[in-house]
């Protein structure tokens, strides 16, 4: 009998759900994208990227694998985008009623739908930072509103959306984003204080989902719909360490990895990324906000609306 695959090939020890403080939901789905294909086969080249990558993380003087990562079964519904986004949906809400910290890895931006939706059922008054190269906010696209068209359509009805790094859209969406919560590429290539004015349009939970073409294509190219300029590595750490120190970021997705079958550089920093985010999520553990005292506790706030009295299975 063999043992189950671990992420990143970390001890079984520390990937057994039981144990493990963070989940990470494969999602190999690339049924609504529109130009490169092959965002199903993301998920597979970031995990072998992650089996090759140093676990010991330099800046946070940490390991966070150590905090337990459960690689969950991939979600492999195929029939329909709706069906897709539902199973996600209620997949991700399963794992965090079970008060782990949930991750996806895509597959193509759709998915984020039922990742969304899931979060806003479980957390209140949650702010969706979408770090993206495209707006997305089209209520249907080609016969579906279950469309990578429409990632965060439904968020900005429903959650605070706030919008980075955008710089392609349809002149349609004008009339849905809110102009005081979007950052565009060109405004933020000239204002030095762009992080600080997103962090002060979130509420206290946060929700990030990451399109990997908000990256510069210089270092991130193997994405099904890239776009010249985009965020670099560094201002991108920065960021994100800002986000996650002061706020409470209860999950994430990364979406749009399309590897080319020879280049590595892409699925490379897509594995890194995801675990700088978990070692900015987990390495502030010793500094709890202001007047709250999280010893005992899961990772979440106690602005979740978990029930406790309820057997989650």
């Amino acid at each position: 009998m063999t043992n189950k695959r671990t992420y990143a090939g970390i001890p079984e020890e520390f990937g057994r759900l039981e144990a493990a403080m963070t989940v990470l939901i494969p999602v190999p789905y690339d049924g609504t994208s529109t130009w490169g294909k092959g965002a199903d086969k993301g998920p597979e080249a970031f995990l072998r990227a992650s089996e090759n990558m140093e676990l010991y993380d330099i800046e946070t003087d940490s390991e966070v694998y150590e905090k337990g990562v459960y690689l969950a079964d991939p979600i492999t519904e195929k029939s329909s985008p709706e069906a897709l986004v539902e199973s996600v949906h209620q997949v991700t809400k399963n794992y965090i009623n079970k008060k782990k910290f949930v991750t996806l890895i895509g597959g193509e931006h759709s998915l984020s739908i039922g990742s969304i939706r899931a979060f806003n059922e479980c957390f209140d008054n949650l702010t969706v930072l979408q770090i993206d190269a495209h707006a997305d906010l089209r209520p249907e696209y080609e016969g579906s509103s279950c469309n990578h068209a429409c990632a965060v359509y439904e968020a900005s009805q429903t959650t605070n959306l706030i919008q980075v790094g955008i710089r392609s859209m349809d002149s349609s969406e004008k009339s849905i984003m809110n102009p005081d919560k979007v950052f565009f590429a060109h405004e933020m290539a000239t204002n030095e204080y762009w992080m600080e004015d997103v962090i002060d349009q979130m509420t206290q939970n946060v929700f990030i989902t990451f399109d990997l073409d908000a990256l510069d294509p210089s270092i991130l190219p193997s994405t099904g719909t890239p776009e010249p300029g985009g965020l670099l590595w560094y201002e991108t750490l920065e960021f994100l360490r800002r986000v996650f120190n002061q706020k409470n970021v209860v999950g994430f997705d990364l979406v749009e990895l399309c590897p080319d079958g020879v280049n590595k550089q892409s699925e490379f920093l897509a594995a890194k990324l995801y675990y700088k985010m978990l070692s900015y999520k987990f390495n502030d553990e010793e500094a709890p906000l202001e007047g709250e005292d999280i010893e005992g506790e899961s990772p979440f706030s106690k602005l979740n609306k978990f029930k406790e009295d309820e057997d989650y299975d």
